[in-house]
């Protein structure tokens, strides 16, 4: 890189100008340097670059010196190249407790393990109050949809999993691609909100019949040894919960409703509404609640870098393009390497802004700002590095025109017939169908902004963009760092080549790459960002 900065930076004078429209030292992005960068991002010495390791803060600081090599500006909201956030693991304390006073007034002492457990992110404490039965607790004013009310404020919300219409392609809530209002913590936040001191949790049986083994659960939840890979909660949000939660077994939440003269199945089948439950109390029953849940903190960073845009009105505006460093760690001498995922969007994010600030370099910036975001834990929680971006961003999210992420961009899509669950959704295919294909995922949210991509591809890079994925039960719109900012009114799109079945193993490995492909993704990437960092308007 520093001997192609010196290159630029000689003949910048004598160079002619970039053709009409093309990004300038968009040829500068080439295989050869996406697979050294990749063999050493996805090394063995990096060891799978699990949050909360050292590997993986390696890798954050691999990323900030390229960034800095480059020239580049640093883009965190604090002036540098790093954004920390913290990010909260749970284990669970001692005095967990739940008693159920019944109408005939007697009492039921419950057994934690066996008939409830806390939720990870409770909150630490104890409560007494009436109950209410409150659907599938979702609160979203853009859907005009609203499970609280005014009727939860004072008692203890019990709520089932889940959404509304959940296997329904038509449902208002993103089809069947989990909704972000569906999400647990979010519907405690909205409980909360709403005036709720306590909120329990029980699976949607119509939805999900099969019985459970509730106990077997609930030591899954709560295992007696640490995991190898920790479940992380963003430590902003954790630390908004200030009510205790609690999962309660379908059984006892049967005994909880007995005296409406109605079944847990009929009421959640009650649930699946237009536009909201109309709230049950069910009256004589009084839950005492206690929680206790230890919280601790993880740090964690994003990586962040810009180049500043040139024109006085539009370089308060930004063009995001991004990626994710972190992957699955090691589990002892088996490495889970993340070549593709997403070592491949990470090596493609610094080519990139590589070819920017040579253009830089020669005088050639875009209108508009671009930063180059490479997110910190998108496999765990998931989506945490992004999410935080989102409540804490460099640029506020209403003047960012456009993300651009890419998570997986250097293998073929194939699935296998008997793939398993990790393929739910997904048409058999073979790797060779998928040997110049690209997924676009977020296409039909901000159709302009697809648009672009296919234009720039059509006019220079000819892949087969494929346009299918957005509402698919595999879920995989918002499995990666596009989804927070989707949720926001930000247009964004994801680059995927696909899943496969070395996808979280350990044979995830560069020697497997496609790099031709991959050349030419990050070359599209790149074009597309640089149109949208120079076009006019703001097409969404």
């Amino acid at each position: 890189m520093r001997a192609r900065l010196v290159l630029a930076c000689l003949v910048a004078l004598g160079a002619a100008p970039a053709a009409q429209g093309t990004a300038p030292f968009n040829d500068s992005i080439r295989m050869a340097d996406l697979r050294a960068d990749l063999f050493f991002l996805a090394g063995d010495g990096f060891k799978g670059r699990l949050v909360g390791t050292p590997e993986n803060a390696l890798a954050a600081e691999f990323v900030r010196s390229r960034f800095e090599r480059a020239g580049l500006k640093p883009g965190a909201p604090n002036g540098t190249f790093v954004q920390t956030n913290h990010l909260m693991i749970a284990t669970l304390g001692d005095g967990n407790r739940l008693e159920v006073a019944m109408p005939d007034k007697t009492t039921l002492l419950l057994r934690p393990g066996q008939d409830f457990y806390p939720q990870r992110f409770s909150a630490s404490g104890s409560v007494r109050a009436p109950v209410v039965y409150a659907g599938f607790g979702i609160h979203s004013p853009t859907l005009g949809y609203d499970d609280y009310g005014n009727r939860v404020k004072g008692r203890i919300a019990l709520i089932l999993e889940h959404e509304p219409g959940e296997r329904d392609p038509e449902s208002p809530f993103d089809g069947v691609v989990t909704a972000e209002a569906a999400v647990p913590i979010k519907k405690v936040l909205a409980a909360q909100e709403k005036g709720a001191v306590g909120v329990l949790f029980v699976t949607d049986v119509h939805n999900h019949p099969d019985p459970r083994n509730f106990e077997a659960s609930a030591r899954a939840f709560w295992p007696k040894q640490a995991p190898r890979i920790e479940r992380f909660t963003l430590g902003s949000w954790a630390e908004r919960v200030r009510i205790p939660v609690g999962q309660i077994s379908p059984a006892l939440a049967e005994t909880l409703v007995r005296g409406t003269g109605r079944s847990v199945m009929d009421l959640s089948k009650s649930a699946e509404t237009a536009k909201g439950h109309p709230g049950l109390p069910l009256d004589g029953v009084e839950v005492a609640l206690t929680t206790s849940v230890n919280r601790h903190t993880v740090p964690d960073r994003n990586v962040l870098a810009m180049i500043e845009g040139r024109d006085p009105t539009l370089r308060d505006e930004v063009v995001i393009v991004s990626a994710h460093y972190d992957h699955e760690g090691a589990d002892g001498n088996v490495i889970y390497n993340g070549a593709d995922d997403d070592g491949s969007g990470t090596v493609a994010l610094l080519e990139i802004a590589d070819a920017y600030a040579m253009a830089a370099a020669a005088g050639q910036r875009p209108r508009r700002s671009v930063l180059f975001a490479c997110w910190g834990s998108e496999e765990r929680g998931p989506l945490l590095g992004a999410w935080a971006y989102t409540e804490a961003p460099t640029f506020p999210l209403d003047r960012t025109v456009a993300v651009l992420n890419m998570d997986m961009v250097g293998r073929n899509e194939e699935v296998l017939v008997g793939g398993g669950p990790r393929f739910n959704g997904l048409e058999v295919q073979t790797a060779e169908s998928n040997r110049n294909a690209v997924n676009i995922l977020g296409y039909s949210r901000h159709p302009a902004l697809s648009a672009v991509v296919e234009r720039v591809n059509k006019a220079g890079y000819g892949l087969d963009l494929k346009m299918r994925y957005d509402n698919n039960r595999s879920n995989l719109l918002r499995r990666s760092d596009q989804w927070p900012f989707l949720q926001n009114g930000v247009p964004a799109l994801w680059f995927h080549t696909g899943l496969h079945p070395d996808y979280h193993t350990q044979y995830d490995r560069p020697e497997r790459i496609n790099y031709e492909k991959m050349e030419k993704i990050a070359r599209l990437v790149h074009q597309a960002s640089w149109v949208l960092a120079n076009e006019e308007g703001r097409g969404r």
